[in-house]
């Protein structure tokens, strides 16, 4: 069976979406080694390969979690969005990644009308479905609880978990299946909550996520994980709240921030190739100048990208679901797990405010979590920089030049998308740049962003 690479290839663009950080926090060096330098590397790659490259990307700021930091930090939810959302951005142009779409929910008015209109398309065409459901609301103030708002424990790994999915195994929770389920607003007991909101039944999808999984390219941590959401069956899920943050759809309901992703996903490419696009017909045709697309992720989002947005998007009519997914694990720092939330991180835009970007780039992608957690060790990262620096000065590497051709050959492929090793690629053009200069500055120039991208439509 081919895969959707090969069947798609053509004069088309090709689409890199990274998730939109949560403006609830700056971002930090834990998300660089994740999907967003990743995802430079491969657009920067591609163009100077002379393909045509769209890069997506936005503010989630529609998810709960920035409206519990603005209460928790007492203040307006519209100061805590302008705030963090600055320093994201800042990050982003330190880091030298560049966006060729960039939304921004808070501050675009098309967007917000656009993606409840597209819900009432999906409704309309049942693909999701109106249907009375039973949520979970706070025992004492009768907020639903989803997201930010619950916590509890995962009963599949046990590990504590939020609303939405478990970083330790990545399993799909809600306050209904989280064990020990607690409201975080008032730390009181669930209540249950008889109320009728749209629904995506994503055992109705099986057969045409099944055919996707088989021919898109997945790493086997994902695979893995599929099968398990296979084996429990796949979930009901809802697609808007009665709750108090979010695009209002229908009667006092707001769109579930992950169904948002998922609408958004559809819509934010169409309009980029038709400016004038808004129905859910108008969106599947825009992407027609698609051929391929990539999406760069965190293994906690899992679920979304590989099962809930391919659903929405191959019962709207898209052809065919991504063409693969560049998936990364957890990224430590000295031993425990990066976290905005308790503050335990190295914040990107003042790290990269002190260090050279092409360094922190490459260090990263050295560095990565691709396939197991990684640690960033302050020491480490000394120990890279100068590594780096007597690689580039001439100093070590491979003895001579037929091997440097044969390292440099291997980090080229690194960069290929079906195969994606940026790690591979540094260690390559460090070690061949003694005998190799030249080429193994080509080879280093898309993961430490020296040469200028040429974004879509410039």
């Amino acid at each position: 069976m081919p895969t959707v690479a090969e069947e798609t290839a053509g004069s088309g663009a090709v689409l890199i979406v990274t998730p939109p950080p949560t403006p609830n926090g700056p971002l930090h060096v834990g998300h660089l080694s994740g999907p967003y330098v990743a995802g430079d590397v491969a657009a920067r790659s591609l163009r100077a390969a002379g393909r045509t490259v769209i890069t997506q990307c936005g503010l989630d700021v529609n998810q709960n979690y920035v409206l519990t930091r603005a209460q928790a930090r007492g203040e307006p939810v519209t100061e805590t969005v302008a705030h963090f959302g600055g320093l994201v951005r800042e990050a982003f142009r330190a880091a030298r990644i560049e966006y060729d779409i960039l939304s921004d929910p808070a501050t675009d008015a098309g967007y917000r009308t656009t993606i409840a209109e597209l819900l009432d398309a999906l409704v309309a065409a049942k693909i999701a479905h109106l249907q009375p459901t039973t949520l979970r609301a706070c025992g004492d103030c009768a907020r639903v609880l989803h997201h930010a708002r619950v916590l509890g424990s995962c009963p599949t790994c046990g590990a504590g978990a939020a609303g939405g999915t478990c970083e330790g195994c990545g399993a799909f929770l809600t306050a209904a299946t989280l064990v020990a389920a607690r409201s975080t607003c008032c730390d009181a007991e669930p209540c249950s909550l008889e109320v009728t909101v749209p629904v995506l039944r994503l055992e109705d999808h099986r057969e045409a996520l099944c055919e996707f999984w088989s021919r898109a390219v997945l790493p086997p941590r994902l695979r893995r994980l599929i099968g398990t959401y296979l084996d429990a069956g796949l979930p009901d899920v809802p697609l808007a709240y009665p709750t108090d943050w979010g695009i209002a759809w229908g009667d006092d309901l707001r769109v579930d921030v992950w169904a948002e992703m998922a609408v958004a996903n559809l819509f934010l490419p169409a309009r980029h190739l038709d400016p004038g696009v808004g129905t859910l017909e108008g969106c599947v045709e825009a992407w027609r100048g698609v051929d391929e697309q990539w999406i760069f992720l965190g293994i906690d989002n899992a679920f979304y990208y590989a099962v809930l947005i391919p659903a929405v998007h191959l019962a709207a009519g898209l052809p065919h679901g991504p063409t693969g997914l560049v998936v990364n694990e957890f990224y430590r720092l000295s031993g425990a797990k990066f976290s905005t939330s308790r503050g335990h991180a190295i914040w990107a835009h003042e790290f990269l405010a002190t260090e050279d970007p092409a360094l922190v780039r490459a260090f990263v992608s050295w560095d990565r979590p691709d396939s197991y957690d990684s640690d960033f060790l302050p020491e480490a990262f000394d120990a890279f920089k100068r590594r780096y620096a007597d690689a580039l000065a001439g100093d070590g590497g491979v003895a001579d030049d037929r091997l440097a051709d044969i390292e440099l050959t291997r980090g080229e492929h690194a960069l290929r998308l079906d195969h994606f090793d940026p790690a591979l690629a540094v260690r390559a053009a460090l070690s061949a740049a003694g005998r190799r200069p030249e080429r193994a500055a080509r080879l280093l120039a898309p993961v430490t962003g020296t040469e200028p991208a040429e974004p879509a439509g410039r």
